[in-house]
């Protein structure tokens, strides 16, 4: 911040580039936009991506990512952290030494695996060490219930079966565990949170229409915004979730494929 100019609450997306703009980065600071703060970046990967899929990914050498870590951190000091995709183990490594080196807070992990086009996102070895070295530093987790499955083990298929699942990733070593059911079939959408003792659904009608391409990018960059404003975790994932339905209301459909959330709807409340 110059000398004279207004003071910003800072939260920090690490992720990789969405050349469509439908996910990753570019969904990550259009959230943090609609909820006034200010968004800094940490590149991991870049991708050749429209919104039909990826047609191509890069990652970036870890060095280039703790360089940017240094960066952000050292200056912008953010309130809060959103991860999004990290594609190989050496990038999971060097995310999770950062974290720890600058001694980050609100860490939000939303754990991209496979894209919905079906692009891996996450080397089975970089899994295994996300698990290891970065859940523990992590205030919460946001599976989708394939990435519950994957990370936990065990398949779902039943609200015992996701209790279960949840329990094991806090066991892990992440803080809370919220659980997505967007995959799941049914007129309701119902995410399971669970903060390590106590468990809470968050239930709504499920709204029509096709897939929308970058939801989960969008509910945990808001979770991390609203964290970096100050609210508790419980309240920043009930405001993120009401901020995603809005946008889900109206999505847009910038090319032939799958449409986006109007991430340009305001956070309320």
């Amino acid at each position: 911040m110059e000398k004279g100019g207004r003071r910003v609450v800072t939260a920090v997306s690490i992720a990789a580039s969405d050349s469509g703009g439908g996910a990753g980065i570019q969904a990550d600071l259009l959230t943090f936009a609609a909820h006034g703060v200010h968004g800094a970046t940490v590149l991991t990967a870049g991708t050749a991506q429209d919104s039909r899929g990826i047609r191509a990914i890069a990652a970036f050498p870890p060095r280039f990512v703790r360089a940017q870590m240094d960066a952000v951190f050292d200056d912008l000091r953010p309130r809060a952290v959103k991860i999004g995709a990290l594609v190989d183990a050496g990038i999971v490594r060097a995310v999770a030494a950062g974290l720890a080196r600058h001694r980050a807070a609100h860490v939000v992990l939303d754990p991209v695996t496979v894209a919905k086009g079906g692009a891996r996102l996450l080397s089975r070895e970089a899994s295994r060490i996300l698990c290891r070295d970065l859940l523990p530093l992590c205030e919460l987790v946001t599976p989708n219930l394939p990435e519950a499955e994957s990370l936990s083990g065990i398949r779902i298929r039943t609200d015992a079966d996701r209790r279960l699942a949840a329990g094991i990733l806090a066991d892990m070593g992440a803080g809370a565990v919220l659980i997505k059911g967007g995959h799941a079939r049914g007129k309701t959408v119902r995410d399971l949170f669970f903060d390590g003792r106590f468990f809470a659904e968050f239930v709504a009608r499920r709204l029509p229409g096709p897939p929308v391409h970058g939801t989960g990018c969008t509910l945990s960059s808001a979770i991390a915004a609203n964290l970096a404003l100050g609210r508790n975790l419980e309240s920043a994932v009930e405001r993120a979730i009401r901020y995603l339905r809005d946008a889900r209301r109206r999505p847009l459909r910038p090319g032939r494929g799958r449409p986006v959330p109007d991430r340009s709807v305001r956070a309320t409340g």
